[in-house]
């Protein structure tokens, strides 16, 4: 990859990995668990304090997450789950997983956020779906109003599943002028996230499903392994499951439900609670990094300018995003893309809508989102980590003003 003109070439994200996380691994790496052990567990606790939900469920991917909470439901064919079409693909297809049908809602044209009107809208639409869970994304790092959804959601018996995978360390409404860490699930029945390398905090790969409930909990764990229960207290079949004197057999498991392998290994753990001690750090910087691109935008507007923020919420952004007049600047994106890569910066787009994609167009036909068609068209990620420099800032939006006739 070229430096371009203004020095070394920066990523829209990356991982910040230190000597504490090499010596986390490489002392994991030498203990009796390389698969799932007992730094896993001590990784649930913390990470589940951290967020301030009662339970915490580690596995190896923010998929994994997603979609053991749609198991964790009892999703299943003949129910519908509402997803907003911005989002990466992973928080439909979880509910696909589990043979339930998704209904993809309009989001808000600036913020690319669900709202509580275009998730009515997608109720609306879609009178006679067995609705049982609304997926709302917290875009970019944005959250959505957590309040108005469950004000639609709860009296018609609809779960709230909150892909927070975005929005680790920050904080949103949860009504009466109050906040609470996203991952409390203060207004939501779960929350997913994802400690993929560009993230917040990083395992490698990973994820994280928290939960207030527990018999979800359980459910969850359960399926990460399979389905596999080793409790006793769960065993169906009694004479092969106990010896003679009713002492369980040592050896002895049932397959309770049909599950998978979700689950995480205890190197990748080790890294995710080093890096977890980190949070209140990256949280800092990336804030700070967010404040000196929102000042140092302000000229460019009204060609580039941020995604609005969110009322409420105080956020711990993952992607730094713009929406780009790309008309107005007489480039097309692409061609925006190349010229800023030429100098030294890279750039990504968040995401191309989700019912644009040909499985699901295939299975859902052709459905006009204005308010998502009109995010996809200017929206544009810039580089945002927490190692980036304030001159690294500068550098960028200096790029971004030559754009500009």
């Amino acid at each position: 990859m070229t430096a371009g003109v203004g020095g070394r070439f920066l990523p829209y994200a990356r991982q910040d990995i230190d000597a504490d996380d090499l010596a986390a691994v490489a002392e994991s790496l030498q203990s009796e668990y390389l698969t799932t052990g007992p730094t896993v567990g001590l990784f649930e606790k913390e990470f589940a304090a951290t967020v301030g939900a009662r339970y915490a469920v580690a596995s190896n991917s923010g998929t994994a997450a997603l979609h053991l909470a749609c198991m964790g439901l009892d999703l299943g064919p003949g129910d519908s789950v509402v997803v907003p079409a911005v989002t990466f693909m992973a928080t439909a297809n979880a509910a696909r997983y589990c043979g339930a049908e998704v209904i993809f809602a309009d989001v808000d044209p600036d913020s690319g956020l669900l709202t509580a009107e275009t998730f009515q809208a997608a109720l609306d639409a879609h009178p006679r779906a067995a609705v049982r869970a609304v997926l709302p994304v917290h875009l970019n790092g944005h959250c959505a109003d957590m309040p108005a959804i469950r004000a639609i959601a709860e009296p018609r018996g609809i779960a709230v599943v909150e892909d927070a995978c975005h929005a680790l360390g920050g904080e949103q409404a949860a009504g009466n002028n109050s906040r609470a860490p996203v991952g409390a699930c203060a207004l939501s029945d779960m929350a997913c996230f994802s400690l993929h390398p560009a993230k917040t905090v990083t395992s490698g790969e990973g994820g994280f499903t928290t939960t207030n409930d527990e018999r979800a909990y359980r459910r969850m764990a359960r399926f990460r392994t399979h389905g596999i229960t080793r409790d006793p207290a769960e065993f169906v079949y009694a004479d092969q499951a106990f010896d003679a004197d009713g002492s369980p057999n040592p050896w002895y498991h049932e397959l309770a439900e049909l599950g998978f392998n979700y689950r995480i290994t205890d190197f990748a753990c080790a890294l995710g609670r080093s890096q977890m001690r980190r949070l209140p750090a990256f949280s800092s910087r990336r804030r700070a990094l967010y404040d000196r691109y929102l000042e140092l935008l302000k000229p460019l507007a009204p060609h580039i300018r941020p995604v609005p923020a969110q009322r409420g919420d105080r956020p711990v952004l993952h992607l730094c995003a713009v929406l780009i007049d790309f008309p107005a600047i007489g480039r097309s994106r692409a061609q925006a893309m190349q010229a800023l890569k030429a100098d030294g910066i890279g750039t990504q787009v968040h995401y191309i809508p989700v019912n644009r994609q040909p499985y699901y167009r295939r299975r859902y036909g052709v459905r006009r989102l204005p308010g998502a068609d009109a995010y996809y068209q200017r929206v544009l990620s810039i580089p945002f980590y927490s190692s980036m420099q304030d001159g690294d800032v500068d550098r960028v939006v200096d790029a971004l003003r030559r754009l500009i006739p």
